[in-house]
């Protein structure tokens, strides 16, 4: 069987796992909003500015591009980690870690992921000579916000001519050391969409007096779930998820309102079906409004694409895996949530992984975007050691 990390080096990473959960921690403490991660990013270069063998850029305001140039020839890769954090008040009062910034935190595993890349760059780049080719660690700002920093990384051109960029995400959903890798269709297309209806006012005791937008919103609603189940293979995932429906005034009950606002969330892992999906809801909304003398506007927001992972390059990665933590890879079945990792992968061969790092008996298995969110530390390692044995080994594996 063919060893991915040398000896010395599991025990070198195995050594290093206090300093990711050190740096995971300080971050923790100190989260950085979508396109406001300046202390984030500025953290990072000081950081990686101490290190030999690489050079730091800051290819936008607040991301932050390392590369570490090997010693032999080789690919050009990328290893990504996502560093912005959300809008969130943190619920976890027992973290002596805890978020220190009023009304936001790290709720979806991002200061991990940093962390995590952050000590691999330092093993690359004490290691550089016994690496092939060139290895850049993209440290992206904004996955959490449209367009997303990833769409706007990829906009400088640097990465045009990578053969590779790799990236991973921690999960709790999933338990602790799991991984899930799978070629193909791995996140789903996400957008969101906002309904206006424009109706006519009148007292609740004379409807026919009115155009009631409430009554046209509830049918809109009602007609917009049978673009799923009729208008869609039901082979393929989608959903589109009604999230807000206001009108009227609670102080006015005997008001017909004269316009009523929805909105919501628009998944699907098909390019076709995305398309078809946008078209149906304005569809709906046009036909249901001509039918009761109403008019509409709609906002169809056209978010990230689904991330889909190279076939060879997810081959490889697999396989990496296997080696490493045998009995712990599976395929599981695709995740409508949204990433923007889907930049990167609709730019150059990439591969996405999930990596569990649930734990209910501590606590850690609230869903991301929680107060309560929290990762098992345990499975930093697995991801350190996944960035640093496929930087070392992917020039061979891909030749």
């Amino acid at each position: 069987m063919i060893t991915y990390l040398k000896k010395e080096w599991l025990d070198d990473l195995t050594a290093r796992k206090e300093q990711v959960i050190a740096y995971r921690r300080y971050l923790h403490q100190f989260p950085e909003l979508s396109f406001q991660e300046f202390k984030t990013s500025q953290f990072i270069v000081d950081e990686m500015s101490k290190l030999e063998n690489v050079v730091v850029t800051r290819p936008t305001e607040t991301s932050v591009l390392v590369k570490i140039k090997g010693g032999k020839p080789g690919k050009k890769i990328g290893l990504r980690a996502d560093i912005d954090a959300l809008p969130i008040e943190e619920d976890r009062d027992e973290l002596d870690f805890k978020s220190q910034v009023p009304g936001a935190m790290h709720a979806c595993g991002h200061d991990g992921h940093t962390a995590i890349l952050m000590v691999a760059t330092q093993f690359l780049a004490e290691h550089a000579q016994e690496l092939s080719g060139e290895v850049y660690a993209i440290f992206q700002h904004a996955e959490e916000t449209p367009p997303g920093g990833a769409k706007e990384m990829v906009a400088t051109g640097l990465f045009d001519d990578f053969d590779f960029i790799y990236g991973h995400h921690l999960f709790t959903p999933y338990p602790l050391g799991t991984m899930d890798i799978k070629a193909g269709p791995n996140t789903g297309n996400s957008d969101l969409y906002e309904l206006t209806i424009y109706g006519k006012g009148g007292h609740a005791a004379m409807p026919h007096t009115s155009i009631d937008p409430i009554i046209i919103g509830a049918q809109i609603l009602e007609k917009m779930q049978t673009i799923i189940s009729r208008k869609l293979n039901p082979v393929n995932a989608a959903i589109i998820s009604n999230t807000v429906f206001q009108a009227g005034s609670i102080d006015a009950k005997n008001v017909i309102p004269s316009t009523a606002f929805l909105s919501g969330s628009v998944r699907s892992n098909d390019a076709e079906e995305r398309q078809i999906i946008a078209q149906e809801i304005d569809r709906v909304a046009k036909a249901t409004c001509d039918a009761y003398g109403a008019s509409y506007q709609l906002d169809y927001q056209w978010g990230y694409s689904a991330v889909n992972n190279d076939q060879a390059t997810t081959a490889i990665v697999k396989e990496i895996a296997e080696d490493l933590f045998p009995g712990q890879v599976t395929q599981l079945p695709i995740s409508l949530g949204g990433e923007d990792f889907s930049a990167f992968s609709d730019l150059v061969p990439a591969t996405y992984i999930w990596i569990g790092a649930g734990n209910a008996e501590k606590g850690y298995d609230y869903p991301h975007h929680h107060p309560k969110f929290a990762l098992d530390e345990d499975s930093f390692l697995i991801g350190l050691q996944m960035f640093v044995a496929v930087s070392m080994n992917y020039t061979e594996l891909a030749e």
